[in-house]
């Protein structure tokens, strides 16, 4: 059996399928909504590189390692600022993010 175009492209839909269902079933949990915001950026890199790897070109890994740098910097960024916000607050819930304006 030979693993096709297809196949990655099904399993980059399923990924992308389980992030945006992780986002909008759980709007309690920073860090749920972080992992599925992490799962969409994994099923972008794998169309990327399989269409890539289909066409013979290299432009599209390079593009993916542009989508891993940003994915690291999200979640550096995101992570520091639950560490604030919970030394702040004393929790991590979504609902008391309104409270920090201004």
């Amino acid at each position: 059996m030979i693993i096709g175009l297809a196949h990655y492209l099904t399993v980059a839909a399923v990924l992308f399928t389980i992030g945006v269902l992780g986002i909008f079933v759980n709007r309690k949990n920073v860090i749920v909504i972080l992992m599925s915001i992490e799962l969409i950026l994994l099923a972008v890199n794998i169309n990327l590189v399989s269409f890539s790897v289909f066409l013979h070109d290299v432009i599209g890994q390079i593009f993916a390692l542009f989508v891993l740098t940003v994915a690291a910097a999200e979640a550096a960024v995101g992570l520091a600022i639950l560490v604030t916000f919970f030394r702040a607050r004393g929790n991590i819930a979504v609902d008391d993010v309104s409270v920090m304006k201004g």
